[in-house]
């Protein structure tokens, strides 16, 4: 009898796993709903504005020093503080691997097109001659370019994550911030105007 005892104890704790495991998937279900709506809320709120434009401490101060290696094989110069002093700039941190840095691209294209801004870029904890190749496909809209291996700059700067960039007034102010790539909506509501008012003072 204590034999069949023994054999029943482990069935019972398998029952009374198999308990605790059904009532733990309503909450991860709810948990992976949860995650998706933050994720929706965080991208966009209920009126339909674009809230990836996150405050900065940054804002309103003296953009980080840029100090950085050039992209080798691109020919373009390193990434410096000369190569923003006194121009209206964008600061741009990409990446060959960051999708969404592939779907803002041609907008970074055509605001080089238009010679009002300058536009540098940060390759963040990216291969050399994956940076060459997306360029090469993509076509290439900075006018310098610094490499940022460990993502020291990154974190100088307040990276959240990529792409994203800082419009940079001639006198090295931080204007505008944008997380999160470039679309219509975040043109017209804030990269533009903020560009219009700093071309105003100048």
């Amino acid at each position: 009898m204590s034999t069949s005892r023994e054999k029943k104890a482990p069935e019972g704790q398998h029952r009374g796993s198999g308990r605790y495991a059904l009532a733990l998937i309503p909450l991860v279900v709810f948990a992976g709903f949860a995650l998706v709506a933050g994720k929706m809320l965080y991208d966009q709120d209920v009126n339909g504005r674009d809230v990836s434009a996150i405050p900065s401490a940054l804002l309103g101060q003296k953009a980080p020093s840029l100090a950085m290696p050039p992209l080798e094989g691109v020919g373009l110069p390193a990434l410096t503080d000369e190569a923003i002093k006194g121009k209206l700039t964008l600061v741009n941190v990409f990446a060959s691997w960051c999708v969404p840095c592939r779907q803002e691209h041609p907008i970074l294209k055509s605001l080089a097109q238009e010679g009002r801004l300058n536009i540098v870029g940060i390759n963040y904890k990216d291969r050399n001659d994956n940076a060459l190749r997306f360029l090469g496909e993509l076509g290439n809209p900075y006018k310098a370019i610094g490499v940022d291996p460990n993502g020291k700059a990154a974190i100088d700067w307040g990276v959240y994550g990529i792409p994203e960039s800082y419009l940079v007034g001639p006198d090295g102010t931080i204007l505008y911030k944008k997380v999160g790539p470039f679309d219509s909506q975040s043109l017209t509501n804030g990269l533009l105007p903020a560009m219009e008012k700093a071309l105003t003072k100048s």
